[in-house]
């Protein structure tokens, strides 16, 4: 198979790349780098030439519900035309469980974007997963003073990047199957506990204090909203073996990703 991966550089998107590789399919990495603008829609048409599936992994640094919807719908109504013109027959969208649930900031987003794949004219998948492990080094940097670092009150159920990928490159083999069962970790971790330990693993000095967010996403990160329904699959991986074994995190070096929160 030629499958496409939108957002290809990031965190799960390198992994999804990797993936479809070792299965031995081609894969094509549509980002800037790559010369495809996926926001302006430049560069799609060529990229996308005799591709089968579309996987889209792409996200946005921000909390801000206006910019995650004006990036979302136009990253998907870019690819889904485009995917029209060149005969690409799935669209595979990843996104997060609880989103509708709590649909705000960055999640305000992503419901945008679910909504457009949904009713759209290419044949599609969508697969929800929770917050990936590098999510707790990016907690830990996002909100830092000095040796003091913020991070949110909040209940996870982290999974590895990885599996994601793994069962993101399965479902494109398999061809369009709608939503499909959610996949999340296999334990549930306070996110600033998870912090603790990633900044122990990593070398990294200072504090670590869990702050509770207000409004209703602040709500939801602590009671749970965000947390898997009981049917949803669980990847293998534990936040601790991944610590130990992900070299990206033993080497020291800062994780690069998205604001999946």
């Amino acid at each position: 198979m030629r499958i496409a991966i939108a957002g290809g550089t990031g965190t799960v998107g390198q992994h999804v790349v990797d993936v479809a590789r070792e299965h031995g399919h081609e894969a094509v990495v549509l980002a800037r780098s790559t010369g495809v603008d996926l926001v302006a829609g430049t560069g799609l048409g060529g990229a996308l030439a005799g591709v089968d599936a579309v996987v889209d992994v792409t996200s946005v640094g921000t909390g801000s519900a206006r910019v995650a919807r004006e990036f979302f719908t136009a990253v998907t109504g870019n690819l889904l035309a485009a995917e029209e013109d060149a005969g690409v027959g799935h669209h595979l969208a990843l996104s997060i469980v609880g989103v509708d649930r709590a649909p705000h900031g960055y999640y305000a987003g992503k419901a945008a974007q679910e909504e457009q794949v949904a009713g759209g004219r290419v044949p599609w998948t969508l697969l929800r997963t929770t917050q990936f492990h590098e999510f707790a080094g990016q907690l830990h940097g996002r909100a830092a003073f000095g040796p003091v670092h913020l991070v949110p009150v909040m209940r996870s159920q982290p999974v590895a990047a990885r599996e994601v990928a793994q069962r993101l490159v399965a479902l494109a083999e398999r061809g369009p199957a709608g939503r499909v069962r959610d996949l999340a970790g296999p334990e549930v971790l306070a996110m600033a506990d998870a912090a603790r330990s990633w900044a122990r693993a990593t070398g990294h000095r200072g504090l670590v204090l869990a702050l509770p967010l207000p409004g209703g996403f602040g709500r939801a990160l602590r009671d749970g909203t965000l947390l898997p329904d009981p049917d949803a699959d669980r990847g293998e991986l534990t936040f601790g073996r991944w610590l130990t074994r992900e070299p990206r995190v033993t080497s020291g070096r800062r994780v690069p990703g998205s604001s999946r929160a």
